[in-house]
């Protein structure tokens, strides 16, 4: 059984990495500075649409990490933001109008890139709206992490996505280009979540927070997933098969230990709640693009219409990574 299984998840592993050398050939270089990249470097590889107001922010909080080069697929933007990205020196970027839904939301595109110029390198794929912490981020850059995570070795990090969100209505404070999202979006769930076990792929599932509290209180099983396995030692046999939420080989998804131990892992910060959530929802919505038909959008829309913000009196307002491990979202494991 176990052999047919493994067999099975295999032959699976080979589909997605063809499928993913297929739609590459949708990519089209605008800026490759791919040469420059340096043994040892951590890549980043995110899609973006039009988040030319956060990426000032983003690529800054990444390089202060210590992200050696990043990696971005433009879909089509029409606001600046694909001009922008080129201008960068220590980003490379590709453009396509192809579908982001038959690019499966956009992981076929990144594993596409991960198998070229990943291989061998710590990558981080995340959204332009996550910013990664992890243990010791504010003294520590990633290449600590990632150097400690060689020695043991350990090949993946998983991550849990925290939803952030301000205090009062999302509109009362507009949001500035350049300007760090936490001073506006602090607050957090400090619980108010729900794991299991994925019996097949062996990843944990994570749901809750205030995207199943404000949107499916009545269907919390249909709410987001929130556990993403963001940073990964990549070998060009790797595949991403659903997001980030877990990959294959499927050994690869056992970031946690079920063992009575603890293994170190972060935190995803999510910054979509924010004033500008209600013209990105209608943008989603109009291009249908997004999973089980703009669901989430949906209820996002409806949220930016109403104007009501998530903030309820259980909120924690956001301090560091030490007080998110006290919580018990993140560990450090033992990682001194």
């Amino acid at each position: 059984m176990r052999f047919w299984r493994s067999y099975r998840l295999r032959l699976q592993r080979k589909g997605w990495r063809a499928r993913a050398m297929l739609k590459r050939r949708q990519l089209r270089p605008v800026a490759d500075r791919t040469g420059g990249i340096r043994p040892g470097d951590v890549l980043l590889f995110c899609t973006q649409r039009n988040e030319g107001v956060r990426l000032p922010y983003f690529l800054q909080y990444y390089r202060d990490l210590g992200v050696g080069h990043f990696l971005f697929v433009d879909n089509d933007s029409d606001d600046g933001s694909r001009d922008y990205l080129a201008q960068q020196p220590d980003v490379s970027l590709w453009h396509t109008r192809a579908s982001y839904k038959h690019a499966r939301f956009g992981i076929d595109w990144m594993n596409g890139l991960l198998a070229r110029y990943g291989h061998g390198h710590w990558c981080l794929t995340v959204d332009a709206d996550e910013f990664f912490v992890f243990p010791f981020c504010d003294t520590r850059p990633i290449a600590a992490l990632t150097d400690w995570l060689d020695a043991l070795p350990i090949r993946s990090f998983g991550a849990m996505i925290l939803d952030m969100y301000p205090k009062g209505p999302l509109s009362a404070r507009p949001y500035r280009p350049g300007q760090n999202p936490f001073e506006i979006a602090s607050w957090f769930d400090a619980g108010n979540y729900r794991i299991e076990r994925n019996p097949r792929l062996g990843n944990l599932w994570i749901q809750g927070g205030p995207r199943q509290r404000v949107f499916f209180p009545d269907a919390p099983r249909k709410a987001p997933a929130l556990n993403k396995i963001p940073l990964v030692k990549w070998h060009r046999r790797y595949a991403y098969v659903s997001s980030t939420h877990m990959l294959l080989p499927r050994g690869l998804n056992l970031v946690y230990d079920d063992r009575g131990g603890e293994k170190p892992c972060g935190v995803l910060l999510h910054a979509k709640f924010l004033d500008t959530l209600g013209a990105k929802a209608e943008e989603e919505l109009g291009r249908g693009e997004h999973y089980a038909g703009g669901r989430e959008y949906r209820a996002y829309a409806a949220l930016a219409e109403d104007d009501p913000g998530l903030w309820c009196q259980w909120s924690e307002r956001y301090l560091n990574w030490r007080q998110l491990e006290i919580l018990g979202l993140m560990s450090k494991g033992n990682w001194a």
